[in-house]
């Protein structure tokens, strides 16, 4: 299992409009080949910024296959445009 992590910082003023948008793309990562779970958290001291986790299967489900869709098309049209700055997106491995 990998676990991808970003910290999404939504402009201030659109956030209820950001998560209208992600109940619109949450199916879309859900039904992507290797996808095991997400969790979106909303900061508490800093309200604009939300907490994407994502379990996959491999690196490469998340890289080549959700990344190389149509799916992923329509995420980036739904969600790419709220961000400022851009998020930095890593990956982990378990360890204990």
């Amino acid at each position: 299992m990998i676990l991808e992590h970003a910290l999404l910082p939504v402009r201030p003023g659109e956030e209820a409009a950001f998560e209208a948008a992600l109940a619109e793309a949450v199916p879309l990562i859900s039904a992507a080949p290797g996808f095991g779970s997400i969790s979106v958290s909303r900061g508490v001291e800093s309200p604009s910024t939300y907490l994407l986790l994502v379990e996959w299967d491999s690196v490469a489900d998340h890289e080549e296959g959700f990344r190389g869709s149509p799916a992923y098309e329509r995420w980036r049209a739904l969600l790419h445009p709220f961000y400022d700055p851009f998020p930095v997106v890593e990956h982990f491995a378990p360890v204990v």
